[in-house]
């Protein structure tokens, strides 16, 4: 992955400032780790973010969901009004945010998030994450009934695309962990482009030029399915059996 420490660097104030998107468009692809230095080499300008050194940083992130596991039905059924709760830990700093994430106009991604330590959802916390959930129109949801059900850890890298394109994410040694067991994956990278605009960006293109097409994958969802006996695939189904299945490791009490 030597290209990747070959691009200019990008600082963290001057990333967000040129690219925060917290509304914005995704595409996801499921690559194999061999193929990242072609893919940054191909794209003029991109730069990635610095902190400290470091070009890769642990993130950890704990979902929050009902008991019926509604926000997993939600994203599982594509509703309209799918929602997520999460708490996400940047594990080098310790920093920890408490983040919604909901369906915008035209199918954007919109993400907000509050300064947050542990994963209960109580007080203003629970005020909170039930204001942003109305506000995009789901009601009925208790932030104090919420538990956790998933946690995700992975190495991440964060790009800055040239011209104003918006910015990428590329996460690899993805690890989930639930109630029934573990589940990990090795060689193969989540790039993720997050835009403001719903046309395809540079590393969009360039990807595509790699042979690879937007895929259906969500940590949640896919993780979550993975991991618990009984609960359907749905539409992460195409990519657990045909992009991560030769690479994932599940432990032996999912696997009975």
């Amino acid at each position: 992955m030597s290209a990747l420490h070959d691009l200019p660097a990008v600082g963290l104030d001057e990333l967000n400032a040129a690219a925060a998107l917290l509304t914005r468009v995704d595409r996801k692809y499921v690559v194999p780790a061999a193929d990242l230095d072609a893919l940054l080499a191909g794209i003029p300008g991109l730069r990635a973010l610095e902190v400290e050194d470091r070009r890769w940083s642990r993130y950890e992130s704990t979902y929050l969901d009902t008991v019926a596991l509604d926000s997993w039905t939600g994203a599982a059924h594509a509703r309209r009004r799918r929602w997520k709760v999460r708490t996400r830990t940047y594990a080098d700093t310790g920093e920890c945010w408490l983040e919604v994430k909901t369906r915008g106009r035209r199918g954007a991604t919109v993400k907000e998030r509050l300064p947050h330590d542990g994963t209960d959802v109580a007080g203003a916390a629970s005020d909170w994450v039930s204001e942003r959930l109305a506000a995009a129109h789901v009601f009925h949801v208790e932030p104090r009934g919420l538990v956790p059900t998933l946690h995700t850890a992975y190495v991440r890298s964060t790009l800055l695309l040239p011209d104003g394109a918006g910015r990428a994410t590329v996460d690899r040694d993805l690890r989930w962990v639930s109630g029934h067991g573990t589940a990990e994956v090795a060689d193969v990278l989540v790039v993720e482009t997050k835009s403001a605009s719903m046309a395809p960006g540079p590393l969009d293109r360039r990807l595509r030029e790699l042979g690879h097409r937007p895929v259906r994958i969500s940590k949640y969802g896919t993780g979550l399915a993975l991991l618990t006996p009984g609960l359907p695939g749905n539409r992460w189904h195409r990519v657990t059996s045909r992009h991560l299945a030769d690479h994932l490791t599940l432990d032996a009490g999912v696997l009975a």
